[in-house]
């Protein structure tokens, strides 16, 4: 039975080698021992799971994967001299050895992902081997992601309290004011006084749903020195999906220079933040200091909402927004940003649902923890 599936498996690599793709319509299935080596596109249209034995994937072309179906693959070797792209994503069950070239994942596809499956694993990762990409995991406490671009390696470790049902990570190199990839801004100026300058380098899209650590490395093209001259000031931060603002997440532990280092972050949980990067933190003791502000919601990405960055530096507070007239018309306990120009107040606003007029609105803001209160005033325009 041994030397039929092998014979098998070796007259499948020489049948793969003279076609443009092989096409599985559900009658491929690798036995224990068995292996095959794909030298052209799989396309993979029906229920392709139950393997054992070794898929491997060679060639000097591009080699893509798609299909209605993901394949499941016992273990998995890559070598290929360009590059392995996944149109239709894959599970492994055991084991991935990275040998050479990339799998490639479109980002712009987040549901398409090379997935390690239950105690699934992976050795041979390199600048030049790795998942170019999104990586997933299934129930895993602890997780390095062999994520990157298309020339570094630039992988992200998880330690998390308990376990995941389900993590992903993927890295992107490109400035995160203005993302060419990612549908959405991320503006570093939105940040609290804790933190001062935020990389445009290059940042992570993690998710993990437990408390979890994260460790990030940073390398000479991580241009770590724009951001601060104290290698002892970087810390990681995180967009924060419910204030639409930074965080700082807290550096744990950190080594190295100014060129090359690791950090710890302390615990967070991931898929609250829509990215991460590195930042330099600034330490002030000085009492938060508020302004007179602008806000035009007109969808520009830009002073969309009432943002007051001092605002975060107060775990206890309270803001209110009168009109001209002494009209409160909007009033919010530990404010998140939700102030776009409409009145969230049950009183005699007028054509509420149209928004409330351009103008001059003022603000009071009471921070009890802090034991301070401000007031001033805000600016209304939607035509801008």
């Amino acid at each position: 039975m041994k030397n039929a599936v092998a014979i098998l498996a070796i007259l499948l690599c020489l049948s793969l080698q003279a076609q443009p793709a092989m096409h599985n319509t559900g009658n491929i299935r690798i036995h224990d021992q068995g292996q095959i080596g794909f030298h052209t596109n799989l396309i993979n249209n029906a229920a392709f799971d139950e393997n054992l034995g070794l898929v491997g994937f060679y060639g000097n072309a591009i080699l893509s994967v798609s299909g209605a179906l993901m394949p499941t693959f016992y273990d998995v070797e890559i070598l290929v001299d360009k590059e392995l792209f996944l149109n239709t994503g894959i599970s492994v069950l055991n084991n991935t050895s990275f040998i050479g070239g990339n799998i490639t994942t479109p980002r712009q596809q987040q549901h398409v992902y090379y997935n390690f499956l239950d105690d699934a694993n992976y050795i041979g990762e390199t600048n030049s081997s790795k998942v170019d990409g999104y990586v997933t995991a299934n129930n895993v406490n602890t997780m390095v992601f062999p994520v990157g671009d298309a020339t570094e390696l630039r992988a992200l470790t998880l330690n998390s309290n308990s376990s995941n049902p389900f993590v992903k990570c993927a890295y992107y190199r490109d400035n995160i004011d203005n993302p060419e990839i990612w549908p959405q801004r991320f503006p570093t100026f939105q940040k609290p006084a804790n933190i001062n300058k935020i990389s445009t380098e290059e940042f992570w899209h993690l998710e993990a749903t437990t408390n979890s650590t994260i460790q990030i490395s940073w390398n000479p093209n991580s241009n770590i020195a724009a951001l601060t001259d104290d290698v002892t000031k970087i810390v990681p931060v995180g967009w924060d999906i419910a204030t639409a603002s930074w965080v700082n997440l807290g550096t744990d532990n950190i080594i190295g220079d100014l060129d090359r280092g690791i950090l710890i972050s302390e615990k967070f949980i991931p898929s609250d933040y829509a990215v991460i990067t590195f930042a330099s933190a600034t330490e002030s003791n000085e009492s938060p200091t508020l302004d007179n502000y602008l806000v035009t919601p007109n969808g520009d990405g830009v002073n969309d909402f009432l943002y007051i960055e001092d605002l975060q530096r107060s775990k206890d507070h309270m803001l209110r927004i009168f009109d001209r007239n002494g009209l409160k018309v909007y009033e919010e306990k530990n404010y998140t940003n939700g102030f776009t120009g409409y009145s969230n107040i049950n009183n005699l606003v007028i054509n509420r649902n149209q928004g409330l007029p351009d103008g001059v609105y003022y603000y009071v803001i009471d921070m009890y923890d802090l034991n301070l209160s401000y007031q001033g005033y805000l600016y209304l325009e939607r035509k801008r």
